[in-house]
């Protein structure tokens, strides 16, 4: 039992970081209704850093997470300034155009880095096992500073999310703000994608979040039960893959799928039984 605490410990807290922002964020995700933004920008943040593999840049090191940033930073004006009031075309349409243009633009730069088919496979899957605590608490320094953010400007992000058309009316610059939302997104992307890959990424943003929002109305109650959800499929997942000599990531990913796919079947049988 020691042996798997000393083991997992790093990428536990690793995941304990991780969540503490995602499940926050995802619950933005979802009132907006983008919910693929997550995984576009993901993408694009893996995009980034193939290109700078294919450059002669080691994958982690400081110009890597540039050429991350830089894309996700470009993806993030993009959605920001898609966004319409009112318009014919969803953003939806935009953000899985995206996401497919940069998943084939990855493919085609990974065809010419060495060993580029397990590049992906690391981008996809990540690498949270073998995670250190210098990474760690790189991580965990940058998401201490974007929550900051979020919470110094709350009120402002919540009523874009909720009521949209209210932001609009009461004068605030909407697509600014999307910018600076998709901006801090993009960033916490940017580091998580290196640490956790694609898969995690969209699972710890949106799995927490659907189950937040369908059970309460409340800000803080739906915060705590994502992260509750987040940290209980971190746990559980871990165990496994260290019980079953199984792919970290995958396997927590898949316990989140579980614990969504319990709930909904939780929410489908309580009527008939009260």
């Amino acid at each position: 039992m020691w042996d798997i605490a000393q083991f997992m410990a790093a990428p536990f807290v690793a995941c304990l970081v991780l969540v503490g922002l995602h499940a926050y964020l995802g619950l933005h995700v979802l009132l907006r209704g983008v919910i693929f933004v997550d995984l576009a920008l993901a993408q694009i943040a893996a995009l980034g850093t193939i290109t700078a593999i294919v450059a002669g840049h080691h994958p982690g090191t400081p110009i890597a997470y540039a050429f991350s940033l830089a894309a996700t930073v470009l993806g993030a004006a993009i959605f920001a300034l898609t966004r319409m009031r009112r318009g014919t075309v969803p953003q939806e349409a935009v953000i899985g155009i995206t996401f497919v243009v940069a998943s084939a633009a990855t493919i085609l730069l990974a065809d010419r880095a060495p060993e580029g088919g397990e590049q992906i496979k690391e981008l996809m899957s990540g690498t949270i096992l073998w995670v250190s605590w210098k990474n760690v608490l790189n991580a965990a320094l940058i998401y201490s500073a974007l929550g900051f953010f979020h919470v110094l400007f709350r009120r402002r992000f919540m009523l874009i999310s909720e009521h949209p058309d209210r932001a609009y009316a009461s004068g605030i610059r909407v697509r600014l703000w999307d910018f600076l939302f998709y901006v801090s997104f993009g960033l916490m992307i940017t580091v998580s994608v290196h640490m956790a890959g694609v898969l995690m990424v969209f699972s710890y943003l949106v799995a927490p979040a659907i189950i937040a929002l369908a059970t309460s109305k409340s800000w803080s109650v739906r915060i705590l039960i994502a992260w509750t959800v987040g940290v209980l499929a971190s746990a559980l997942g871990l165990v496994a893959s260290y019980q079953w000599d199984l792919p970290s990531g995958p396997a927590i990913v898949c316990v989140l799928g579980s614990l969504l796919a319990s709930f909904a079947f939780y929410q489908v049988l309580r009527p008939a039984q009260s």
